[in-house]
């Protein structure tokens, strides 16, 4: 199961059943199941009709992939996409054309599938097929002329601090408050969040390390609210575990549970658009604003590439017409 129906199937299941199980079993519920379509890969699809080679040449772009650092999940969504493709075409990879992948992302299209998710599929294809050139697999590279898929580019706000502190006031409990406050201080990714242990916090410090995408190691820094929410916190919990976060009844609070608790409080205090990357967009705005170097930015967010940082920054109107003025006089 592609990475976007397994996350529009969650959504659905917790809009369908929100109202019905409490937060800690609908948490469990969407981990089980989150858990099970994991499961889900290539080997339970019907791949006999496509050739040896073909997939042989899949395993080897998945293989260099994976050496270069990618992520499981990110090497399952190659796995699934281009062995979607395979099946779609029927013939060996070395027979495709740039007709062959047009056809497909018109079949998408067809499909009612998002300009965005399409142009995430074609981005997979060209990564494939420009390796299978330069590793000398194929003479011809059938995305040379395939052309970017055109999306309407949607303006993402960060949240404002009236949003915040609506988030907080609905929390029931200190764990909640202290999530809102290490995702805003820190901009770490939900995945990061809910690996952390205890003993990765360096109080003294007030910062702490996080393994990010690819195995990439890096430090992110924890303000004094937040240090307090996480003491508060801390001081209530019974258990012996490691986790930084739990759930009653885990032993680690998964990235569906703490979705889950996001999208209750954003009912519940009225604010739209609530999700963990949105607080990512947040810290890297007020950090720009503030006058941090773009470059360091980038580092705090575990950004290779300043192009990604800048999607991730809302420069409002207001705020370009001032630094205009200042630094054009």
């Amino acid at each position: 199961m592609s990475v976007e129906a397994k996350q529009s199937m969650l959504k659905n299941l917790e809009k369908e059943f929100g109202h019905t199980l409490t937060a800690n079993d609908m948490s469990e519920v969407l981990k089980t199941i989150a858990d099970e379509l994991d499961n889900y890969n290539l080997e339970q699809i019907d791949t006999s009709n496509v050739d040896e080679s073909s997939y042989d040449m899949l395993e080897a772009f998945l293989f260099a992939k994976e050496l270069e650092g990618r992520s499981p999940n990110t090497i399952n969504r190659y796995k699934y996409i281009i062995g979607k493709l395979l099946i779609y075409c029927q013939v060996p990879i070395r027979s495709i054309t740039v007709y062959h992948l047009r056809r497909y992302l018109m079949e998408l299209k067809s499909r009612d599938c998002a300009d965005v998710t399409i142009e995430g599929v074609r981005e997979v294809f060209s990564s494939f097929f420009n390796w299978l050139q330069k590793e000398q697999l194929i003479s011809n590279n059938p995305c040379s002329n395939l052309a970017p898929i055109k999306c309407m580019k949607k303006e993402k706000l960060p949240f404002s601090r009236v949003d915040i502190e609506k988030l907080k006031e609905k929390c029931e409990c200190n764990r909640d408050k202290a999530i809102i406050c290490f995702l805003l201080c820190t901009g770490c990714r939900i995945s990061e969040v809910t690996q952390l242990n205890i003993t990765d916090i360096d109080f003294d410090k007030k910062q702490c390390k996080v393994l990010g995408k690819g195995n990439k190691e890096r430090v992110v820094y924890i303000d004094d609210v937040t240090i307090l929410m996480l003491k508060r916190y801390f001081s209530e919990r019974t258990d012996n575990l490691p986790a930084l976060f739990v759930g009653k009844g885990t032993e680690r609070l998964t990235p569906a549970g703490v979705r889950f608790m996001l999208n209750k409080l954003a009912k519940q205090a009225n604010v739209d658009h609530v999700h963990p990357h949105r607080f990512r967009r947040t810290l890297a705005t007020n950090l720009i604003y503030h006058g941090m170097p773009i470059q360091e930015v980038a580092k705090i967010l575990g950004h290779e590439k300043l192009d990604t940082t800048m999607k991730y920054v809302f420069l409002d109107n207001n705020n370009l017409k001032f630094s205009y003025y200042k630094f054009n006089s």
